[in-house]
């Protein structure tokens, strides 16, 4: 069956919209934008699909390898539709969390995150380099369950779809039953956040509830307005260092590593982390922070 790419039908969609999000910031004052920086994210998106049709044939050979040994044949039925829609977002949820956590995925997901600024046009600021990662592997249990590999395509661009409207500061909260369930722009504001309450939370791509499942949800609050970015902001808005400047950064850890044991911990531990704990992970600065709400709690009482 041939399933079209839910992602280059709604391409024009996500233009008017991001051109609607523009003027409506600019009357309202409630989303902000940076000319230059829309660029940056739009030239991110551009390089994305270059890149993702040019290493295409990596995804397809190594699917059509795996689909071989595929424990069942799921077919196109409306409920295999939907079992491979929720396990496709299952999926996404670890490979999310996988890639804030391990420096190797972080070097091809810190380029989303890496804009100051939170619109509809940081949906698409998108990464380079996934070739450079094992992250296909991931995917192999799905391969392996039997969802014919167009309909894995076709829910994982619905997916990505979804993601879009929830990158804006326009809206504010939806319904309490959809707070719920659903990831909405509240939930991903927090996501995209470097404060330090926020940090690695809310990796949801479509339901929320695997991080309530999980543990990592974190709710927004509004004493605590998000600040976006990364915890060292680049300042630049160059794409091509956006893209490759954590790539460069482990480059640089593997060459001055002193055993193989820290070459090893550069890659694979959280990013921030060295070998005398010097530079600060998401982890150091919770913890910090949670040592410094602790100490205001104590001197109010």
């Amino acid at each position: 069956m041939n399933l079209p790419s839910p992602v280059t039908l709604a391409t024009p969609a996500f233009v008017l919209l991001v051109i609607g999000e523009m003027l409506y910031a600019r009357a309202t004052a409630k989303a902000h934008f940076e000319a230059r920086d829309t660029a940056t994210s739009l030239m991110m998106g551009l390089g994305s699909t270059v890149s993702g049709a040019i290493f295409a044939f990596i995804y397809v050979a190594y699917a059509g390898l795996v689909a071989q040994y595929a424990v069942f044949d799921l077919g196109y039925s409306l409920a295999a539709f939907i079992a491979c829609f929720v396990i496709d977002d299952f999926y996404y949820y670890w490979w999310h969390r996988i890639s804030h956590r391990v420096r190797w995925f972080w070097a091809d997901h810190v380029q989303h995150h890496s804009s100051q600024h939170y619109n509809l046009s940081t949906a698409l600021r998108q990464p380079w380099t996934g070739v450079l990662t094992p992250s296909l592997l991931l995917r192999t249990p799905m391969f392996l369950l039997g969802f014919p590999l167009p309909m894995l395509a076709f829910v994982h661009g619905l997916n990505l779809v979804y993601q879009f409207w929830i990158h804006t500061e326009a809206i504010g909260k939806m319904p309490r039953w959809f707070e719920t369930v659903m990831n909405t722009p509240s939930h991903h504001r927090v996501h995209h956040a470097t404060n330090a309450r926020y940090l690695d939370s809310n990796y949801a791509g479509v339901f929320i509830v695997w991080d309530r499942m999980f543990g990592t949800f974190v709710r927004e609050d509004e004493t605590d307005p998000p600040r976006y970015g990364i915890v060292k902001n680049l300042g630049t808005f160059n794409p091509v260092k956006v893209a490759l400047h954590e790539w460069v950064g482990i480059a640089a850890d593997l060459i001055r590593a002193r055993s193989i044991r820290d070459a090893f911990l550069y890659l694979m531990a959280p990013p921030g982390w060295s070998p005398d704990g010097s530079r600060q992970t998401s982890d150091s600065i919770k913890a910090e922070w949670k040592r410094h709400q602790a100490t205001q709690l104590v001197a109010g009482e």
